[in-house]
Formats: C-alpha cells, sequence, structure tokens
C-alpha cells in the first residue's frame, strides 16, 4: 500500500510540473503572438504611409489636403513637428 501511495504522490507531482511547464509554454505563445501582431501592425501603417507619401509626391493627393489630414489627428509636438505643422 505505501508503494502505491508514493507513486501516486509522484504522479501528482509529476502532473503539476507538466501543467505548470504547459501554463509556461502557453503565456510565452501569447506573448510572441501580441508582439508579432504589434510589428505586423506597425508594417501596415508604415507601408500605408508610404503610399499616401508617395501619391502626395506625385501629385495625386493634393498637399494641402493631406497636411489638412495631419494637423487634425497629429497632437505630440515632435509628430507635427516631421511635417512642418
Amino acid at each position: 500500500m505505501r508503494k502505491m501511495e508514493e507513486r501516486i504522490a509522484n504522479l501528482q507531482q509529476r502532473l503539476k510540473t507538466l501543467k505548470e511547464r504547459h501554463q509556461k509554454a502557453e503565456a510565452k505563445r501569447k506573448r510572441e503572438e501580441a508582439q508579432r501582431a504589434k510589428k505586423d501592425d506597425a508594417r501596415r501603417k508604415m507601408l500605408a504611409g508610404t503610399v499616401v507619401l508617395e501619391k502626395v509626391d506625385r501629385g495625386e493627393i493634393d498637399k494641402a489636403e493631406f497636411r489638412r489630414w495631419l494637423d487634425s489627428v497629429l497632437r505630440e509636438r515632435e509628430d507635427r513637428a516631421l511635417f512642418d505643422l
């Protein structure tokens, strides 16, 4: 009977260890997924901005209108300075 109790205790400890390992792996996966989503979002914004700036340079989007768009949304001094607002 004592052997059986020891075996159960060992298996319970092993189960606890495996659950902890699983939780850590799941947390890491979620963290990496969030980082990847953030990186993808930044890349989308950069690419969209590149397209808009190219169209402004080509005259396909009116420069004054573009500046009005920026003026209506940019609040930070450093951001506004980038566009001479």
